[in-house]
């Protein structure tokens, strides 16, 4: 395939595996959105349950009537919507839903049937959820609403904003407060829960019932590449391109946009049809790694839309050899990680940008 994602679902479940035992046995939430983080996400659904996830997220109604449009069964929550959402295909489908705000949470009560809800609470990230001046009155009408039937709460839940380890610590506290004033109202649910993979891993008091399970899930650190190995997970990812064309070219020759690389030498050039159409960082030309036959390579000049070049030297390289852009470096190949660096950002951004002309290609 000229651009292809390969995935190892195997290596997913054993990352959940990996990732259930360190935080203890609590529950646990496989987060699948944004197409389960360029892995796609009805295929990493199923390889996280069959590593033991108890829940899987995502973002909206939308992801989450796919996954049970491809037949996927596993509780789910649904937590970012719409103003003007419809809930009740949510609601017929049992996707609980996350409410953050008291309008949100009278038309939720509205919808057809009675809904499941996971109630939000801002405790310092400064997004999604109530703030505490509006937690009596957001907690008094779930418990109106769940004494009339209209919805059962689920969960109460927030998010951590990761500006360190006393912020954390200080939000998990101020998480507390916000279960007591619930428990005030009669609100006691069944999973409470604010930490996602960094602080399931490393600030245990946050693990509540439940903890978010994102990156880390497929292969890769919330913190940094060294840690990746530390924890014992295994990246998901290879992407790749066949090389298209091969050319030599005599030294001083100019190469890509703007002719940022001039070339020093007499040398070979492999042309990769991998662009920032296709989630190649632009911000990662002449500095991504790139690894062919064993070799790794930095990219020449500017990514264009559609493709790279990569000066190989007197390397033998043919059309038709693949060029491995990320993958597990356990395997030789550059990782996600130094992506990440090269162009100025993070993992997350890396497999996520993956875009719909690479074919993802999935293993047992």
């Amino acid at each position: 395939m000229m651009r292809e994602a390969l995935v190892d679902l195997g290596a997913i479940e054993a990352n959940v595996e990996t990732l259930r035992r360190a935080v203890g046995g609590v529950r646990t939430m496989v987060i699948v959105k944004a197409n389960g983080y360029g892995h796609g996400a009805a295929p990493a659904a199923r390889a996280a349950v069959l590593g033991g996830a108890d829940w899987l997220g995502v973002v909206d109604i939308d992801e989450a009537l796919q996954l049970r449009s491809a037949g996927i069964d596993t509780p789910m929550l649904a937590w970012l919507h719409d103003p003007a959402q419809d809930f009740d295909e949510a609601v017929a489908a049992r996707v609980d839903l996350g409410v953050s705000y008291l309008a949100q949470l009278d038309r939720v009560a509205a919808a057809s049937g009675v809904a499941q809800v996971h109630l939000k609470v801002d405790t310092g990230l400064g997004r999604n959820g109530a703030a505490p001046r509006d937690w009596a009155a957001f907690f008094e009408a779930a418990a109106a609403h769940q004494r009339a039937g209209r919805i059962v709460v689920r969960g109460i839940f927030s998010h951590l904003a990761g500006a360190g380890m006393d912020g954390d610590a200080a939000q998990v506290l101020l998480f507390e407060d916000a279960l007591a004033v619930a428990g005030s109202f009669g609100v006691e649910p069944e999973l409470a829960h604010i930490a996602a993979t960094g602080a399931a891993l490393t600030l245990p008091g946050s693990r509540f019932d439940l903890v978010r399970l994102g990156i880390a899930a497929y292969g890769l650190s919330p913190f940094d590449d060294t840690h990746t190995t530390a924890l014992g997970l295994i990246p998901a990812m290879r992407l790749s391109g066949t090389i298209v064309s091969v050319k030599r070219v005599t030294a001083g020759t100019g190469v890509s946009y703007g002719h940022d690389y001039v070339a020093p030498r007499d040398t070979t050039l492999a042309l990769v049809p991998l662009g920032y159409a296709d989630g190649i960082p632009r911000l990662g030309s002449g500095a991504g790694p790139v690894s062919i036959n064993g070799i790794t390579y930095t990219v020449a000049g500017r990514v264009a839309m559609d493709q790279v070049v990569v000066d190989v030297g007197d390397d033998a390289v043919a059309v038709g050899d693949r060029a491995i852009f990320f993958g597990d470096p356990a395997t030789g190949v550059p990782s996600v990680g130094e992506w990440a660096e090269a162009s100025g950002t993070i993992n997350y951004e890396i497999v996520t940008r993956i875009g719909p002309r690479v074919t993802r290609r999935y293993t047992p």
